[in-house]
């Protein structure tokens, strides 16, 4: 992956925490990591625990970013949101897992389009 494609991957992570604050989420932890792999940003929202899943895309090659978010990724993401329940010993809570998708030019943040899936995958 080329320091491009990251940068705007990590701007892109950013740019959703800022929209998922002025949407009413409140952001617990970001880039929460264990031994199963990444989630990118674990918040809260109305009382539920949401595990919210970030895709960047420059253009259209790679497809839309919410296509990004295959039934493999989706089974990863699963894996750690267990491991960061059974480390923060949270039981009976309700969760759910967004998805966050952001497409436009790396260069021109503000013109970037985000488009939030709430509840867009279950396990």
């Amino acid at each position: 992956m080329t320091q491009e494609r990251l940068h705007f991957g990590k701007e892109g992570e950013k740019a959703a925490v800022k929209f998922l604050k002025k949407q009413g989420y409140r952001i617990i932890e970001k880039n929460y990591r264990n031994k199963s792999g990444e989630i990118d940003i674990v918040a809260e929202q109305d009382q539920v625990l949401v595990f919210v899943e970030v895709k960047s895309r420059a253009d259209g090659e790679y497809g839309d970013p919410l296509e990004a978010v295959t039934p493999h990724k989706q089974r990863k993401i699963g894996q750690v949101a267990k491991g960061f329940m059974t480390q923060h010993r949270i039981t009976n809570r309700d969760c759910r897992f967004d998805v966050v998708g952001i497409k436009g030019d790396p260069d021109t943040p503000k013109t970037w389009q985000i488009e939030l899936v709430p509840d867009a995958f279950r396990l």
